[in-house]
């Protein structure tokens, strides 16, 4: 067999190595696999989530077919965080901290035992991007394979997924459904395994993935409990072998070209707000310049094309049944969107990969061209004296897209999820939940149980929410999140007071607090950092190494 960038064999070859062979013998190795490429499995299953606990089936098929195609497979684990579960926790800071985690576990035994390639299986939500961060970082041949979505509960003939029950949560508070009812969603909301079932973020990671070139066709969408999805994992793991054959790296396939692929991928689907953060993220890893003015750009010119939740009628199943993300990438390149020259990891290009395809009008998941869900993209960034270095609205599911009122401020989450749930917010309001940033939380947490119980109380579209901190993506609404810089490094959203006047304005993109400099000067000479109780352990890393969410809130950030 010929290979070339064969790093395993530095500790295989040679007289020398015989100690390095003897270990690697009693895990299985024969005298004829020592001629063969190592390929490391980064294994995230876990029981810890639904997410995770169907991919060990995956791994094992991937390890299967990397036997019978001439690679030598080492199986090792990866972490998870659920977000769901962790989700309106304290448990919550530790969920963008793990993205760091599987990262750079990855990285340490890819490079740590030289192997020649990897293929990455993961489910929930920070599984996606870690994996991603480290591939880009490694650059040896590498292929990411999807845990799959969860299919959709039912109850009461309405399709079901977990933003169900933190909905259900806000109308219980308003006295919109009984205790029963609640109980009932929350029963029959998560079925199966698998990842959360809208275009949340772990399907909105998945599809950016696929769109970049870096998993196989139609395997974003697919369902974990499928048999197509373990089909796709063996496949996926016979072209990892082609590609360290012919020497195909990541950064071959990730290119600027890819990242705006994606960008547009996201914006057609509705995606969720993380995959800013995220592609930022990769993008640093790559050492592909982006930035959020890039992903703006790219809005101007790209509808919402498909009607997914949370805001939307369907699930990722649906999307699939409608001809998966090959479909929404035909309708985006016949229009001039994509770059159809990006490289995928078969090694054809997009525009080959797409060849076959083409938009179907016999279904209602994806809409035609000139009748999109929304004639541009829906993540805006915005600037002002609130976000000098920018903050990410999403504007999917709302009927103002303006608005003007006085500040609520909270000082975290719970604070504000305590009155939201007293009745204590009013239409009109703009909620503030500030020192949730990457620094301040610190992990910057995810604010869906407020929005979600502003929707469930019947205010999500009579209500502007803004933080430091992220959001689910399950959550729609006039919401406005990554408010950069944080309150923790002294941003002025630090500096808002209650009742100040505040205008969010997605068409103009402005995020702005109606208070005049001199007034905001005065404000910062008295304002004093808060003091955090965080002094050791992963937590105290990441807050010292953490940069700005306008950076992607990597913690290699060192230039």
């Amino acid at each position: 067999m010929v290979r070339r960038n064969n790093r395993s064999k530095v500790i295989t070859e040679g007289a020398q190595r015989s100690p390095n062979r003897a270990m690697l013998r009693a895990v299985g190795f024969k005298d004829e696999d020592f001629d063969k490429p190592i390929v490391g499995i980064a294994n995230g299953f876990s029981t810890v989530t639904p997410c995770n606990a169907g991919i060990d089936r995956l791994a094992n098929c991937a390890e299967h077919a990397f036997h019978q195609a001439g690679g030598m497979p080492q199986m090792f684990g990866t972490i998870t965080i659920s977000d769901g579960i962790s989700m309106g926790t304290p448990g919550m800071r530790y969920s963008l901290v793990s993205r760091e985690v599987i990262a750079d576990s990855i990285e340490t035994v890819v490079n740590g035992q030289s192997m020649d390639g990897v293929l990455a299986i993961g489910g929930c939500d920070k599984n996606l991007p870690g994996a991603m961060i480290a591939i880009a970082r490694l650059n040896v041949p590498a292929v990411f394979v999807y845990g799959g979505t969860i299919k959709p509960g039912h109850w009461k003939n309405q399709d079901l997924t977990i933003v169900s029950c933190f909905e259900a949560v806000g109308a219980f508070s308003a006295k919109s459904i009984d205790q029963e009812e609640l109980m009932n969603i929350e029963r029959h909301a998560c079925p199966g395994v698998g990842s959360c079932g809208g275009m949340y973020t772990a399907n909105t990671m998945s599809c950016a993935i696929e769109a970049m070139g870096m998993s196989l066709p139609f395997s974003s969408t697919m369902a974990a409990e499928d048999q197509e999805k373990a089909d796709s994992a063996g496949a996926s793991a016979r072209a990892l072998i082609d590609a360290i054959e012919t020497g195909l790296t990541p950064r071959h396939i990730m290119t600027r070209q890819a990242f705006e692929n994606a960008i547009a991928v996201v914006m057609a689907l509705g995606g969720s707000t993380n995959a800013v953060l995220h592609l930022l993220a990769i993008a640093h890893a790559a050492e592909v310049p982006l930035t959020l003015d890039d992903f703006e750009k790219i809005r101007a010119r790209v509808p919402v094309l498909c009607d997914m939740k949370p805001s939307g009628r369907f699930v990722t199943t649906d999307l699939h049944h409608a001809g998966g993300l090959p479909a929404v990438m035909r309708l985006l390149l016949d229009h001039g969107i994509l770059h159809g020259e990006a490289l995928t990891i078969e090694g054809t290009t997009l525009e080959q990969r797409l060849a076959g395809f083409r938009f179907s009008a016999g279904q209602q998941v994806i809409r035609s061209w000139d009748q999109p869900v929304y004639p541009q993209g829906h993540l805006a960034i915005l600037y002002g004296n609130l976000a000098p270095e920018g903050a990410v609205a999403k504007i999917s599911g709302i009927r103002q897209s303006i608005l003007t009122g006085p500040a609520r401020t909270f000082d975290s989450e719970e604070a504000c999820m305590n009155t939201i749930m007293d009745g204590g917010i009013q239409a009109g309001d703009v909620v503030v939940i500030r020192y949730e940033g990457p620094k301040g939380g610190p992990g910057m947490r995810e604010m869906l149980s407020p929005t979600s119980a502003l929707i469930g109380a019947g205010l999500g579209d009579k209500v502007a929410l803004i933080t430091d901190g992220r959001f689910s993506g399950g959550t729609y609404g006039l919401v406005v999140g990554h408010v950069s810089p944080e309150a923790a490094e002294g941003g002025a959203i630090a500096l808002i007071c209650e009742g100040d006047t505040i205008t969010v304005d997605a068409e103009r993109r402005l995020l702005q607090l109606h208070v005049d400099d001199d007034e905001l000067e005065r404000r910062r000479q008295l304002w004093h950092p808060p003091v955090s109780t965080v002094k050791r352990g992963v937590l105290a890393k990441y807050a010292r190494l953490v940069s700005s969410a306008s950076k992607g809130a990597v913690t290699d950030l060192f230039e």
